[in-house]
């Protein structure tokens, strides 16, 4: 079977997350995309703030990420699920892992872009757990968890979308 590595250094991050929409996503290693900066600018179609790559070729200036392989056969659900042509675009990145060798990695990247968005408090948390899950840097968390972010005006898809990370509790009776 064909495969493809994916850099995600959003939501996409949290494995629970990708592999809902991508199911054959497996995390291979963090990485780091150096000229780029995260901002959480990309114009959401749902009006909020979503995560992008922004290069500033500015060699002092990385993003942290995970890289994924998955099926080739998935890639179109997951065009979909990012708005592939709907505000963001794709391109071929260069990473460096933590032991220092490179790869190549598909990764998307911001189109539409509006810096007085925030982000939804959903979506960060998305965000956060995927840093934390894969151990990326301490200051890269923190910078993640300093962004502002607001309510979701529909309070169901942010029970939704966090849903994921709530393990159903084993009833008493289960626990025999």
């Amino acid at each position: 079977m064909s495969t493809l590595l994916y850099f995600a250094y959003g939501s996409n991050m949290s494995t629970l997350r990708i592999q809902r929409r991508v199911a054959s996503a497996n995390a291979i290693t963090a990485a780091r995309l150096h000229e780029h900066a995260l901002r959480f600018h990309k114009k959401s179609v749902d009006g909020s703030a979503k995560c992008d790559i922004l290069h500033t070729r500015d060699p002092d200036d990385i993003v942290h990420g995970v890289v994924f392989e998955m099926l080739i056969s998935e890639k179109p659900t997951l065009d979909q699920c990012e708005g592939l042509g709907l505000g963001y675009r794709e391109k071929l990145v260069t990473l460096t892992r933590p032991d220092g060798q490179l790869l190549e990695a598909t990764a998307y990247y911001a189109t539409w872009i509006d810096a007085s968005l925030k982000p939804y408090h959903w979506y960060k948390q998305h965000v956060l757990k995927g840093a934390r899950e894969h151990a990326l840097p301490s200051a890269h968390i923190d910078a993640i968890a300093a962004v502002a972010s607001i309510p979701d005006p529909d309070p169901q898809k942010h029970r939704d979308e966090l849903s994921i990370y709530h393990r159903p509790r084993r009833m008493p009776e289960q626990l025999k």
